[in-house]
């Protein structure tokens, strides 16, 4: 009896230590990190919805303005803001076409080709580039690139005017909406190509090993397996790229001679306007309902960004599986 009962107990206290419940217990400190994480997530979505519920609310009068009670529109509110949808989606459009190329050259020349200190080097001009404040890039803009690319916007049209986003009059001053496309492709460059960088790093180099065991050259194992492997990278540094892009302001408004029309001439100096620097343009100067028109066309680029976004996590999803990290 005496034996049995002490196995029995034994077999308890075992049972015990093995228990869920006996190694569930949090120390403060566990406990106060655990909420503080909690918290800074839930304030994320919290800011998101008190933006999103102040645009809207502030939006409604805008929406429904006509010119009779709003002096900066001259017909109805999607009249005025359709041009400067057209504008943002276009240029920044534009900007991606130009920096993504550019970006992930960059960062596999730095990841696989360069050696060890310049490509140290590289990288931390790289990240000190994206630093560099957006009316810096305007001034820029304005005071040597548009001076620099008239004589080949002259040239373009003269020569290839036949394809129809070179066709003519050309700009005198060469602020177009190519010039403010090659500055905000070059703000988003750095962006771009420190994410695509660190994701092409990571790349399993048992995977590369075994592309150049099998013969192939640096560019062949490159496309076979880094690329593959970094695929959802790419997409995910190119909309964040485009994100900033949709959203700049001071640089276009700087360097664009915008006419609020809809065109894809590329060259001439009349050019669409984008929606943050038209806000930034006329909001000094507004009043009464002119405050909620543009109100509702930041509501406007609230939601085109937010669209972008959603499309953006969705490709990355539908491409996880084909990833070379599964």
């Amino acid at each position: 009896m005496t034996r049995s009962a002490t196995q029995t107990k034994g077999t308890g206290t075992a049972s015990d230590l093995a228990s869920p419940t006996g190694a569930a217990k949090q120390r403060p400190g566990d406990r106060w990190f655990s909420g503080t994480a909690l918290f800074a997530g839930s304030m994320i979505l919290v800011t998101l919805a008190a933006v999103a519920i102040f645009l809207i609310v502030q939006s409604l009068p805008g929406l429904s303005a006509t010119s009779e009670n709003a002096s900066i529109l001259s017909g109805s509110f999607w009249d005025y803001v359709g041009p400067l949808v057209f504008g943002t989606v276009w240029s920044a459009a534009l900007a991606l076409l130009i920096a993504v190329p550019i970006s992930i050259g960059v960062a596999l020349f730095i990841s696989h080709y360069a050696p060890r200190r310049l490509a140290q080097g590289l990288g931390y001009v790289v990240d000190l580039l994206a630093a560099v404040p957006s009316v810096v890039f305007g001034l820029w803009g304005i005071g040597v690139l548009a001076p620099a690319a008239q004589p080949l916007y002259s040239w373009l049209v003269d020569n290839a005017s036949w394809f129809p986003l070179f066709s003519g009059p050309v700009s005198s001053t060469g602020r177009t909406i190519f010039t403010a496309a090659i500055v905000l492709a070059v703000m988003v460059i750095p962006i771009i190509t420190a994410i695509c960088r660190e994701i092409f790093l990571q790349t399993p180099v048992l995977h590369e090993e075994a592309a150049l065991a099998l013969g192939a050259t640096r560019w062949e194992m490159i496309r076979m397996a880094v690329l593959p492997f970094g695929r959802s990278g790419i997409v995910s540094a190119a909309m964040l790229g485009l994100g900033r892009a949709l959203g700049e302001t001071m640089a276009v408004a700087m360097v664009l001679s915008a006419t609020g029309v809809v065109t894809f001439d590329l060259l001439t100096s009349t050019n669409p306007s984008t929606i943050a620097a038209n806000i930034a343009l006329v909001f000094p100067e507004a009043y009464g309902n002119n405050i909620n028109v543009l109100i509702a066309t930041g509501l406007i680029l609230f939601v085109v960004t937010f669209v972008v976004n959603a499309v953006a996590r969705w490709v990355v999803n539908r491409r996880k599986e084909f990833s070379g990290a599964n």
